[in-house]
């Protein structure tokens, strides 16, 4: 599903692009042409999330034991530079416009093919974010924000040139590109550091960790207590790693048991997760 999403991704954002690019051409618009600037972004980011998501999917081999969904967050963070490198590129052009702004004298039709391209955005980051959050993309879920947030910034260009318009001040115009680029280089800063973390293998959130916690408590009847969990997700995947206190007497068969039923419910839970549990002996509880 996730590269079927990623892979749609390449044609919708080329077309949203030429949509934007198209409504510049016709209104002359220095804040649409930001607008269809950061759209560029769209088009690469999303073969290269397309391509991580192609990557991720490959199963582990013996030079990558832990799989290959670590790839999503270098696709993420690629992502995210080349957010930042759209808004000063849109800042650049702003400030070139600010001593002679201009609109053409007809822009609504420019205005209104920009706002056809804002609705097919939104439309398609809605699904990559149900998708993306379904399968714990990183990929899809950065491009999801990103989109958004070429939502948004549309949202205001638009209403920043029918103001300009409407009332003649022009320097509106490349003032709004301007508001338009910081806001495209928070976004960006957004994705980088999300990403980093997933790369830098932070652990997972507390609502996530208590779910794990509330599982392994559930399951592991005949032991006494568990300890010292750390988890990670990589992608999709849930890398998790804690000690079980069993009885001093319990044979290692039986032991074994109780893990093996953690470990189901753990798994159906989190499909394709890999878990570590270290048997230790009652003298090693903890409380």
């Amino acid at each position: 599903m996730s590269r079927k999403f990623a892979l749609w991704s390449i044609p919708v954002a080329l077309l949203v692009f030429l949509l934007k690019l198209l409504a510049w051409r016709m209104t002359g618009s220095v804040a649409l042409l930001s607008d269809a600037l950061e759209s560029t972004v769209n088009v690469i980011a999303a073969g290269l999330a397309y391509y991580a998501v192609r990557l991720a999917d490959k199963p582990a081999d013996s030079r990558h034991p832990f799989g290959h969904t670590k790839a999503e967050y270098l696709s993420a963070v690629a992502e995210g530079v080349m957010i930042l490198f759209a808004a000063l590129l849109v800042i650049r052009e702003a400030i070139a416009a600010l001593p002679n702004p201009h609109i053409e004298d007809a822009p609504m039709l420019g205005i209104g093919v920009n706002i056809v391209a804002a609705i097919i955005n939104g439309l398609w980051a809605y699904a990559l974010l149900r998708v993306g959050r379904r399968n714990r993309s990183p990929a899809l879920l950065a491009s999801a924000r990103h989109i958004l947030t070429d939502v948004l910034t549309s949202a205001g260009v638009v209403v920043g040139v029918i103001l300009a318009s409407a009332t003649g001040w022009l320097i509106l115009d490349p003032i709004l590109a301007i508001l338009v680029a910081l806001n495209i280089l928070r976004e960006g800063w957004h994705v980088i550091s999300e990403s980093v973390d997933g790369l830098m293998d932070a652990s997972i959130d507390a609502v996530t960790r208590a779910e794990v916690e509330s599982l392994i408590a559930r399951e592991m009847a005949g032991a006494l207590e568990f300890h010292d969990l750390k988890a990670r997700f990589s992608g999709a995947i849930l890398f998790a790693e804690f000690h079980l206190v069993v009885g001093q007497n319990m044979s290692v068969g039986r032991a074994h048991d109780i893990c093996d039923r953690i470990e189901h419910a753990l798994e159906t839970k989190f499909p394709g997760s890999s878990f570590t549990i270290h048997v230790e002996p009652e003298t090693e509880r903890k409380t």
